[in-house]
This record gives structure tokens, sequence and C-alpha cells, in this order.
């Protein structure tokens, strides 16, 4: 099931966040397994203006959540991240249909995101899900500022693409 998130999820959600940067250490990307999964502090925002969903499991505890915000006039993913434990169930998929509908009854004619290339639950993943990789000239100057602080921050150290899902 899937719902807005409450403001007692929010310490799953950064354990989430933590098991799901997990998996990067397989693929030799150790700096972002270690990467900091944030504070209950920075998801409060997001919560309290409803743009948190979790999906939850038989016991309404969080097992997945996707976290939005409006970047240039579209809905943009700006995490999204399922348990290791719950992945390959669909769970991010339903989480970004949830965005989509959300993003829907506001009038926003797109999803955005950003992500690593080469990484096969990253871009390969959301072209599945009919995002495409957007060309430099069609980026925004929101999403070109997400960008510029996620290469402040080391993400460059592997590809990366912003990418588009028209909805």
């Amino acid at each position: 099931m899937i719902r807005l998130a409450r403001p007692d999820d929010l310490p799953a959600l950064i354990d989430i966040e933590r098991e799901a940067g997990g998996l990067f250490r397989a693929l030799d990307m150790t700096a972002i397994a270690d990467d900091d999964p944030g504070s209950v502090a920075e998801l409060t925002p997001y919560q309290a203006d409803g743009r948190a969903w979790v999906s939850v499991d038989g016991e309404d505890r969080p097992v997945a959540y996707l976290i939005a915000e409006v970047v240039d006039g579209h809905a943009h993913v700006e995490q999204v991240s399922v348990r290791p434990s719950h992945a390959r169930r669909g769970l991010g998929s339903a989480l970004i249909e949830a965005l989509a509908e959300w993003a829907v009854s506001r009038g926003l004619p797109a999803l955005t995101l950003t992500t690593f290339a080469a990484v096969p639950w990253n871009a390969p993943y959301y072209e599945r899900l009919r995002f495409r990789v957007l060309d430099d000239a069609e980026i925004g100057d929101g999403l070109r500022a997400i960008r510029r602080a996620e290469a402040a921050r080391g993400l460059d150290a592997w590809p990366r693409v912003a990418m588009i899902r028209p909805l």
C-alpha cells in the first residue's frame, strides 16, 4: 500500500536510504554507499507539504519511499529508495505512479529526476518506466542547479543524467 508519509515515518526513511545505498558497494561506488542519508529535519518539509510517499508492509511500516519537489514546472523525484529486502516487487514504480497522479492533479506536465547513467537500478530502470534522458539544451535552470549541487557533492565521479517522463 502507498500512502503519504507521516511524521513518525521519517526515521524509517533514513534507514531505508542507508540500506538502499549499501547496494552501491557491489559496483565499487563506496562513496555513494557511505553518503549521508540525511536527517528527519531535512525530510520534514517534504512530509509537511504532502510531497513524501511511503510504501508500507502489512504492519504499516515503510519499506520504500519517494520525496518530490516542483522543479522547472515539473514534479521532480528528489529521492526514491526501496529496502533491498523488498526490491523487485514494483514498489519503486508504484511510488513513481503515485507521484505521476499527484503531478497530473496539479497540472504539472512531466516528471523529472537525476540519476546515474550506468547503474542498472538507475537510468536503465527509469527508461523502462518511460523516462528519457534530457539533452543538455532541454535542462531548465532548476534542474541545472540540482546537477551543479550534485557535482559539488562529488556525484559526477560516475556518469549522471537528467531524465524526463511526460505525463
